[in-house]
């Protein structure tokens, strides 16, 4: 692709987004003592960070609407530069707090510029593999980012992670700056009319596709450290270990994703996907206490959840390609709605019955999941059906009516 490195370009700064989301689940023991609460209450710093980016997302996307997509992006990644001083700088949970509604802000509005920009870069045919290469960016953040984190907060302080993703991210800035063209950005769609999209039963349904597949891996992941560590009963370096096999296999599973998507289409992507997610997620709870399983295990999981990712945004671009930022908005905002249902029931269960059984529901959620995409994807080769039949009735109302003639 002549615009193959602009995407990659993208990528790289996806990478430093995803890694200052991501990378809490991965130090949240450290967090927690260091701020002087419970696994379950850091465990809220997710669920903040994904309710301030599920409805402050939408809005900024509506009232942006006109400026050109590069501005946005610049102006999303300055915000997010800002989150994170004020993580750095924190005294406290409060603040800490603050700065993960800052930090959302400014990733879902450069998540959805940019995704929307790199659809624009790709060649006909090849967006899937445009957004999978996005994807890839966030998925290099599991790879290098989550596990180089939980090294440092290990090893030095956790709020040195911050620092050094606000330094990059101002390369970031200075990258984009010079080597993206602006593009125009889309009519300003009101929220009637935002919310006018969620009336088609197969819009709908795809929508909730996301929520109960990401809500069935957050609720696992965002508690993935304490659950190696406590019950499956692996040293520091080894969840350290874990975590970058997690990223690896993540990496792998969201190129392949957009590859199969443009190969062998959606729905098998997409099914396939899921269906192998709810399995593994199964089997995380039966080998908990085997360490020689678990990464084997934990990089099937990784695979197989982050292959949808690709494949599923696409999916929802093919439904509404006339207002793919407002479809991608929304889809960012469900994502981030479960991440944060995730989070917050998981706490809960942590709490109040066992770190184990998380996994169980899990498995329930992402099952759901693939069953409504299964109804999606009916509704919509019903609806095909229709119109091929209302298109051969309309040529043969001619023929018809000469042979009357």
């Amino acid at each position: 692709m002549e615009n193959s490195w602009k995407i990659y370009l993208l990528a790289v700064v996806s990478f430093l987004v995803g890694t200052s989301e991501n990378i809490i689940a991965g130090i949240l023991d450290r967090v927690a003592e260091d701020v002087g609460v419970s696994i379950a209450a850091a465990g809220q710093l997710i669920t903040v960070f994904s309710l301030a980016f599920a409805f402050g997302t939408p809005v900024v996307m509506a009232a942006t609407a006109k400026v050109g997509r590069k501005k946005l992006m610049l102006g999303a990644l300055g915000l997010f530069i800002v989150g994170n001083a004020i993580a750095v700088l924190s005294p406290n949970y409060t603040v800490l707090m603050v700065s993960r509604m800052i930090l959302a802000l400014g990733t879902g509005v450069f998540v959805v510029a940019s995704l929307t920009v790199a659809s624009k870069l790709a060649p006909a045919g090849k967006q899937g593999s445009a957004i999978a290469t996005l994807v890839m960016g966030f998925s290099t953040s599991l790879i290098v980012g989550v596990p180089l984190g939980r090294i440092i907060a290990a090893s030095y302080d956790w709020k040195l992670i911050f620092a050094g993703i606000g330094l990059l991210s101002l390369l970031g800035v200075v990258a984009i700056a010079r080597a993206i063209r602006e593009t125009e950005g889309e009519a300003p769609v009101p929220f009637r009319s935002q919310l006018a999209l969620l009336r088609s039963p197969r819009i709908a349904l795809a929508l909730s596709v996301t929520f109960f597949w990401i809500f069935g891996y957050s609720i696992m992941y965002t508690y993935i450290s304490p659950f190696l560590l406590s019950i499956t009963g692996m040293s520091e370096r080894a969840v350290s270990v874990g975590l970058f096999a997690f990223g690896i296999a993540s990496l792998i599973g969201s190129k392949l994703g957009g590859f199969s998507s443009d190969k062998w289409g959606i729905r098998r992507t997409l099914l396939g996907g899921m269906l192998l997610h709810a399995a593994v997620l199964l089997l995380l709870s039966v080998f908990s206490h085997s360490a020689a399983m678990m990464f084997p295990l934990l990089m099937l999981w990784a695979f197989a959840a982050w292959s949808s990712g690709p494949t599923q945004q696409y999916y929802l671009l093919t439904l509404a390609p006339g207002a793919s930022g407002i479809m991608l908005s929304l889809n960012s905002s469900m994502l981030q709605l479960a991440m944060a249902g995730g989070a917050g029931i998981g706490g809960a269960i942590v709490s109040g019955v066992s770190l184990w059984s998380i996994s169980w529901l899990g498995a329930l959620a992402v099952a759901a999941a693939a069953v409504l995409a299964a109804a999606s994807f009916r509704i919509g080769r019903e609806a095909r059906w229709k119109a091929g039949e209302t298109h051969a009735a309309a040529l043969a109302a001619p023929q018809s009516d000469a042979a009357s003639r």
